[in-house]
This record gives C-alpha cells, sequence and structure tokens, in this order.
C-alpha cells in the first residue's frame, strides 16, 4: 500500500497491532523503482528521489507517489505517536542522519522489527519452551498440512466438509487427504489429527486459509519478481460469481527474462509501476460499463503509451451483430431465440422434451446417412443463451472467433484472421443475396459505416507490429513502419534512440536473412526465444524493444474469461459462501499451478510462521 496512504498504528487496536505489523514487513517495503519521478523545486536547484537509495536502503526505505515523498517503514511500524510517522522533515536532511547512531529512533524502532518477527524472542514462545522433539512434530504437521492444501489448490477442490467428528463420512477433502497420508506414513501418523496435542491440530478453518494465503502471496511475489523491470500490459474483465456479485480479474501480459481504483490499489500493493504499462486490453461488453466505464482513457491520461487494444473476437462480434440487429428479420430471429431459451429452460419437463425430440432426430439422420458420426460430433449439449459477445453466433466469422480463443494468439495470425474474415464478407456482398446486398449498402450509406475497418482501434499500431513477423525469411519486414512503430512509444523511445534504430534494423534485417537459425522460425514469439538463446537481444537492443512491445499487447481476453472458468470451480453452489479473499487464494495458485509448483514448501512454512505468533516453534532443517 502507499506509504503515503496508510493510517497511524496508534489507530488500530492493541491487539491487532502486532499482526498488521508482521504484514507490513513480510511484504516489503513499498519500493516503485520505475516509477517516472517528479522534480521539486528546492531554493534555486530542482531535485527528485533517485531511485537507487532503494538498494542502499532495501529494508526500509519507501516511497508514496501520491504524496512524492519518503517514508521510512521501521519508523512507521514502531516510531511513538510524535506526529507524522515514519516520513517528513527527517527526510530533508541526507538519509544516513536518520538512521542516525546506535541508539537512534530509526535503530530502536529496526531492533523492535526483527524482534517481532523472532519469534523466539517473544514472551508467549518463552513460556511455552518446546523440546526438540515437539518442534519435528510440528514442523511434520505444518509440512503434512502444506502438502494437503497444495494438492487441493491446484486441483481446485474445497477444503473443509460438514462433518469433523472422527467417525464421520463427511469429512471434507482437506481432513480426508490429511488422514490419508497419516494412514501411509509413519512420521506423519505420530503428529497430525489425533496424535497431535489437543489444542495444536492445526486443522480449523482460519489455519487452512491462512496457509492458502501464504501459498497463494509466495505464488504472486514470484510473479512479480519474474516481472522484474519489463514492460507489461493488462487484460481486465468482469462477471458475476455464483452468488451474483461482481467479481474483478486482472491479467497481467509480460515478456519474461526468456524471451485510488481496483486496479491502482493492485498496482501498488505489488509496487508496479503505471509508467511500464503498455497495453491495456477489456471485452467493451455491459459488464465492464459500470464503475470500470471509460477506465481506459483513464489510465491512457496518466501513460499515452498504454494503447487500448480491443479484444478482436469481442469486437468482430459486437460489431456483426450491432450491424445485423438494425435488420427486422435478424432482431426478431434473435429474440425469437432468447424466448424459446425461456420458456424450455425454465421447464425440466420441457428441456426432457426437447432432447428426446432432438435425439430421435439425430438418429433418424444417422440411419439415413445425413451425418456421420466421430469423436465430437454430435454430441448432446445444453441451451445457451445467445449474447452479444456469444462467441460463433454469427457463421461466416466462426473460424475467426474460435481462433481468437486460443491461449497461445499472437497478434500477426489475428490480422491475417481478421483480413481472411474481411474478405470472406466482401464475397458475400460480391456475389451473392443481391437483395441483402442493397439493403445492407443502404443502411451503411445511411449511418456512414466504413466496412469492419472503423471499428478496429489502433489498426496502424498493429500493422506496424506485423512487420517484425519472422514468417518466409522476415517478408513482412518494413523499416518505415518499425520506425513509426517506435515513434507510438516516445517513453520508450527518445529522439536520438529512433535515428539510432533507422541503422539498427538495416543491420538486424540482414543479419537475419542471412542466419540459418532465424530462416524458420514462425511468429513473433518464436523470435523473441531465438533472439535471447542467440544473445542478438544484446546486439539490437532497440529492435528486441520493439518485439517486446509487440508481444505483450493484448489481442483478446481469453485469459481472463478463462479465469472467469476457473471461479465456477472454485466458487460453485456447494460452496457459494466463499469469501473474497480466500477466492482470491484458492484462484491465484489454482489457475497458476506452473507457478504454484515451483514454489518450495518451506517458503510456505515460514510466510505462515511469519503471519503471527505461533504456538509451534519450527526446527532447522536438519
Amino acid at each position: 500500500m502507499d506509504p503515503g496512504l496508510r493510517i497511524k498504528i496508534c489507530n488500530y487496536h492493541p491487539n491487532e497491532r502486532d499482526q498488521i505489523r508482521r504484514h507490513y514487513l513480510q511484504n516489503k517495503p513499498c519500493q516503485p523503482v520505475d516509477h517516472d519521478f517528479p522534480q521539486s523545486q528546492f531554493g534555486k536547484t530542482k531535485r527528485r528521489f533517485n531511485p537507487v537509495w532503494f538498494k542502499d536502503y532495501p529494508s526500509w526505505l519507501e516511497y508514496s507517489i501520491t504524496k512524492d515523498a519518503a517514508y521510512c517503514l521501521f519508523c512507521y511500524l514502531f516510531r511513538p505517536d510524535t506526529g507524522d510517522q515514519g516520513g517528513g522533515a527527517s527526510f530533508k536532511e541526507k538519509l544516513q542522519n536518520h538512521v542516525g547512531d546506535h541508539n537512534s529512533a530509526h535503530n530502536i524502532a529496526q531492533r523492535k522489527c526483527e524482534a517481532l518477527l523472532n519469534q523466539r524472542q517473544s514472551i508467549q514462545t518463552v513460556i511455552n519452551k518446546q523440546s526438540d522433539v515437539e518442534k519435528r512434530e510440528y514442523r511434520t504437521r505444518l509440512n503434512a498440512l502444506v502438502d494437503c492444501i497444495y494438492f487441493l489448490q491446484r486441483q481446485g477442490l474445497a477444503f473443509r466438509g460438514h462433518d469433523k467428528s472422527k467417525d464421520s463420512n463427511n469429512e471434507g477433502n482437506f481432513l480426508e487427504l490429511l488422514r490419508f497420508l497419516a494412514n501411509h506414513y509413519e512420521e506423519i501418523d505420530k503428529a497430525v489429527l489425533e496424535n497431535a496435542p489437543k489444542n495444536h491440530q492445526m486443522t480449523s478453518p482460519d489455519i487452512q486459509k491462512e496457509i492458502a494465503n501464504a501459498a497463494a502471496v509466495e505464488t504472486i511475489n514470484a510473479i512479480i519478481k519474474d516481472i522484474g523491470d519489463s514492460l507489461f500490459a493488462i487484460i481486465v474483465d468482469e462477471s458475476r460469481d455464483m452468488s451474483t456479485k461482481e467479481q474483478m480479474a486482472i491479467a497481467l501480459h509480460y515478456v519474461d527474462k526468456l524471451g485510488h481504483s481496483a486496479i491502482e490499489e493492485v498496482f501498488n500493493k505489488h509496487s508496479l509501476s503505471i509508467s511500464k504499462l503498455r497495453g491495456q486490453g477489456y471485452d467493451g461488453a455491459s459488464n465492464m460499463r459500470g464503475e470500470l466505464n471509460g477506465l481506459n482513457t483513464l489510465i491512457l491520461k496518466d501513460n499515452p503509451s498504454a494503447y487500448y487494444v480491443h479484444c478482436f473476437a469481442h469486437q468482430l462480434q459486437l460489431t456483426l451483430v450491432a450491424v445485423s440487429k438494425n435488420h427486422i428479420q435478424i432482431a426478431t430471429f434473435f429474440n425469437l431465440v432468447a424466448k424459446v431459451f425461456n420458456i424450455v429452460g425454465a421447464s425440466c419437463k420441457r428441456h426432457d422434451i426437447l432432447r428426446e425430440k432432438r435425439n430421435a432426430e439425430v438418429i433418424e439422420a444417422l440411419k439415413n446417412n445425413e451425418i456421420s458420426i466421430g469423436r465430437g460430433l454430435n454430441q448432446e449439449i445444453s441451451l445457451k443463451r445467445p449474447g452479444n459477445t456469444r462467441w460463433s453466433v454469427l457463421g461466416i466469422s466462426n473460424e475467426l472467433s474460435q481462433a481468437l480463443q486460443r491461449k497461445d494468439q499472437d497478434i500477426v495470425n489475428a490480422m491475417k484472421l481478421v483480413d481472411i474474415s474481411k474478405q470472406r464478407l466482401q464475397v458475400m456482398r460480391d456475389d451473392g443475396w443481391n437483395s441483402l446486398l442493397e439493403e445492407v449498402s443502404a443502411f451503411c450509406e445511411k449511418n456512414n459505416i466504413d466496412e469492419l475497418n472503423s471499428r478496429f482501434e489502433n489498426f496502424e499500431l498493429l500493422l506496424c507490429v506485423a512487420c517484425l513477423n519472422p514468417d518466409n525469411l522476415f517478408s513482412a519486414f518494413s523499416k518505415e513502419k518499425l520506425i513509426r512503430l517506435a515513434q507510438f512509444y516516445p517513453s520508450d523511445f527518445s529522439i536520438v534512440q529512433v535515428s539510432f534504430l533507422d541503422n539498427q534494423l538495416e543491420t538486424y534485417i540482414h543479419d537475419m536473412r542471412s542466419s540459418e537459425e532465424f530462416s524458420a522460425l514462425k511468429g513473433i514469439g518464436q523470435l523473441a526465444e531465438k533472439m535471447v538463446e542467440m544473445k542478438k537481444n544484446v546486439s539490437y537492443p532497440l529492435v528486441y524493444s520493439l518485439v517486446t512491445l509487440a508481444l505483450i499487447l493484448p489481442v483478446a481476453t481469453a485469459t481472463v474469461e478463462r479465469a472467469f472458468s476457473a471461479m465456477n470451480i472454485i466458487k460453485n453452489r456447494l460452496r457459494n459462501r466463499i469469501g473474497d479473499q480466500w477466492m482470491n487464494d484458492c484462484l491465484v495458485t489454482y489457475i497458476e499451478k506452473d507457478i504454484f509448483k515451483t514454489i518450495e514448501c518451506e517458503e510456505i512454512m515460514q510466510r505462515f510462521q511469519n503471519m503471527k505468533n505461533r504456538r509451534g516453534k519450527l526446527s532447522k532443517i536438519s
């Protein structure tokens, strides 16, 4: 959280203060390294905060973007209440003067922070001294709990059951899995469930949630660490969960080292700078018209390089639906379909009658060889409500809509698919349905509709990106368009760098076309990986920056759509009262399985241990 927006520690309830302090210490100081620090007038000179200071004082120095001021985390947490805590006048002098001597207020606060995290110094631990055996059993118990939650979170399964008694047949997945481990591993059996101290079995819902939160935080930290100071884009969407509560998903799109709105809070929480944002995408449907209406414009005011690229799949669908619904016949058809859905879907009996009738038609058609059988053909499916962003509603755009939902979609292929769909629509206009053509032409002329081009924003930007495509020995290469692409991002390419880019592109394209390693590449993604592998990102840093910018531009919201599919697994009819924080923790680890599986169990255990004072103490790893 931005240190300039925090409330004083003394304003919290005394029983909560230590837990809040641990939370801040675990999340590290707020250090927005990539922020564009503004200049302030000091006498006759202008000065600004130097991000190099973060390296000199990594454990306590903080910076507030909203207040343009430096703060001390240690002093905020433990400095006596003598006014504004942790910031202000002391930072007008040199930072080293703030640290002071051994008995300075800063160093006293630092020692208190260290003692807080060192549970061996706590009164409760001193009173409840544990033997080495108890410490080992506690580590074994906690390790088993983490393993159980690790498995359940990766599978998106529920933790709790309804009856936790010993002889219950409905203990829930968590307790049943823990009991399974105990039955198969003697060491675990000695430390968990009935064999654990009665007041320290650690199977309560609160403990489960805390371990789940520790796992989610470590997963997010791994992602943020991977992003580092790289450029990134965001894809945002909203949807209602099972309890009809609106939920927002934010996906970060970035290129890894190998190749006050809710969004502002997410950025501040994870020390991400909006100055590094280079793309934003939304679905444009009705669920983004509420409090997030105009969000892309607000972000563009703060960062003109965060270009908004509308989700291609939704944009195409909304365009075709908007045009077609102005025709009475088509509008009547969709209204009729909606009525059929409401009538049939409201009654299980009607639904069964429709299913039986459909099954009979399929069987008859198979007998007459009118349709063929095979895997995935003629399966029994349920009724789907028609919607403006329902993919594959209109057949002529079906291939494009389906292709845009793929996880590995890239801009170059998306642009090709758009052109193909436009060509097909043009063929339909030129060679068929003359009466429809006359009606459509009259409608377009009346409403000044210029085909589909006007519906795809930032078209020039995407065409420039397509020039990076390595297919067919870089046949799409255009130096002029790539220079124009660099000019779209003045914060990344100065006037001098653009002039250097001209010469660098000449050398780059000769190198690429003469190198066998780059002759068979498909897509900009493979180009980025190969450049890093062959160290060409070092030889052509400006070109590689263009490649990075091209890769992070979002062209479809399929990523966040998958998040909502996962949400329906985590929060279903049986668990429709699951809280936002717990659901978020479960979703992070379930969706980011690849990252989650790289997190060491020890890291999760240590984070859990440091959340608050624990009755047990972890033994050292032998």
